[in-house]
């Protein structure tokens, strides 16, 4: 199937990606669609978006979701697109659910999740989570994404994002090759070499997705808002290794510009 051209992302957002690690996909999936996941979601968690005097914790978790509007919603024409032309066509696998969810109520407590992190990218094996671990090449996931099921406004705990961070961390773990380092070796100073990067919060309405590099530090922050925050954080899964045959994709060409490597 032949994909409109203005369903693609501009040059712009391209080389935005590259410099600053995301890029925001506006209307990914649709308001209708979001408002399907969000009801099946209130169902999971036994809630009602009527009944606030019950949304006693600050963040509720679900797992992964594979039902037909989760699936459909990672699946749109706009986001494959992106996908293709991000990753490279054929070089990721169709998703075929969506998760973890870290559904986050109107709370000024804090639950110890809100660190500075990498998502890592193999090795979840380990029982340790700080065990998991990422290399340079980024092996087992081509992307971090952020889909926002409900309207996020700066108050209603938007992720925050240092841009430009993926940089830091590819230079970080190109000594290390394809053995890659831990959670726990990168998280070792606290992320202090990112420090000094602006930060940009993830906000839009529902039916917003961010494509983000899959080495950008992240963290999550309290709800000041009013209304529940609903959002997925799932990768995007690899088809393949590394091919140096491929001409580069996007995020291979970030990781080879912060390593001062040809492109």
């Amino acid at each position: 199937m032949s994909i409109p051209q203005e369903m693609g992302l501009t040059p712009h957002q391209v080389e935005s990606f590259i410099k600053d690690g995301f890029v925001k996909v506006e209307d990914a999936f649709g308001r209708e669609l979001a408002q399907e996941c969000r009801s099946e979601l209130w169902d999971d968690i036994g809630l009602s978006p009527n009944r606030p005097e019950t949304w006693s914790e600050p963040v509720v978790r679900i797992g992964s979701k594979s039902s037909p509007p989760f699936v459909a919603a990672a699946n749109t024409p706009r986001l494959h697109a992106a996908y293709d032309r991000l990753v490279g066509e054929g070089r990721w696998r169709r998703p075929a659910s969506l998760g973890s969810f870290p559904i986050r109520f109107p709370s000024g407590e804090s639950v110890g999740d809100d660190g500075w992190h990498v998502d890592m990218s193999y090795g979840t094996e380990s029982p340790d989570f700080m065990d998991w671990r990422a290399n340079v090449k980024s092996s087992g996931r081509a992307l971090l994404m952020l889909f926002l099921f409900s309207d996020v406004g700066e108050k209603d705990a938007p992720t925050r994002i240092r841009k430009g961070s993926h940089a830091t961390i590819a230079r970080k773990l190109l000594p290390h090759g394809e053995v890659g380092m831990t959670l726990g070796q990168l998280s070792a100073d606290g992320y202090a070499s990112t420090a000094d990067c602006e930060i940009a919060l993830a906000t839009g309405e529902a039916g917003t997705v961010y494509l983000c590099h899959p080495f950008v530090v992240h963290a999550a922050q309290s709800h000041q808002g009013t209304e529940p925050r609903f959002m997925a954080q799932p990768p995007l899964i690899p088809s393949m290794e590394f091919d140096p045959s491929l001409p580069p994709s996007p995020v291979q060409i970030a990781i080879r510009k912060a390593c001062g490597l040809s492109i």
